[in-house]
């Protein structure tokens, strides 16, 4: 007698299950948890860390593995990783702080990629349209290794756009991840030095960091333009 009723609930309960996990939706959901995170940034305004210093009850092994717990959240939540990498310079020597931002790093990237990924690409790929996305897509997907190792190493994309990049590409998991913990060790010990070093600014180790920073960015816009000369030719 009952049985039309529980058909038409068991088939509502089904499109409804297929419009909470279709595309769309998952994109949604993907924006609403960045915006989240982008806000709780605003408020929280982690890159105090660089006025406060780390809080005198957290240290040794822990509050390292603690900072690059954050760092790695704060990383996928847009806070810019040259202000982290200073930080983690300043507030632990630099070794400690090296591996504590490099850890972060590849665990930021990982959370995006994996946020991006699961949420976003499968309605994000049909509208790679154009040349210059379908170029950028096709070198990812083809050739993911090598052009996030270029990415990591020139910093000129941002690392947040980088990411999401790669998961809306067909680039795997380890070639990403693998590429961005050897492509950042440049940069972050560069800037983890300069922080470590800042309050003398005049010693070889903050000249040397800073000279590096500044011809890597140099390096990188010089490597973005030939890019779009090149594509500019096609």
């Amino acid at each position: 007698m009952f049985q039309p009723a529980a058909r038409s609930t068991s088939g509502l309960a089904a499109r409804c299950g297929r419009a909470l996990l279709s595309p769309w939706s998952r994109l949604t959901l993907l924006v609403v948890v960045l915006a989240a995170a982008g806000s709780a940034v605003l408020v929280l305004q982690p890159q105090r860390l660089l006025a406060d210093g780390w809080p005198p009850q957290l240290g040794g092994a822990g509050a390292v593995a603690l900072f690059a717990l954050a760092y790695g959240l704060c990383a996928a939540a847009f806070v810019p990783r040259p202000i982290l990498n200073l930080a983690a310079g300043a507030l632990f020597a630099t070794s400690a702080g090296f591996v504590s931002s490099l850890v972060g790093t590849v665990l930021g990237a990982g959370i995006a990629f994996g946020l991006g990924r699961v949420l976003g690409q499968d309605a994000l790929r049909p509208l790679v349209r154009g040349r210059w996305l379908k170029a950028a897509d096709g070198q990812l997907s083809r050739h993911g290794f090598r052009s996030m190792m270029a990415i990591r190493l020139f910093p000129g994309v941002p690392f947040a756009a980088a990411n999401y990049c790669a998961a809306v590409s067909r680039m795997g998991w380890a070639p990403f991840l693998l590429a961005t913990g050897l492509g950042s060790v440049p940069n972050t010990l560069a800037y983890v030095v300069a922080g470590g070093s800042a309050s003398s600014p005049t010693s070889p180790a903050f000249l040397i960091a800073m000279g590096f920073i500044v011809l890597s960015g140099a390096a990188a816009a010089t490597v973005a333009w030939r890019k779009r000369q090149a594509l500019r030719k096609r």
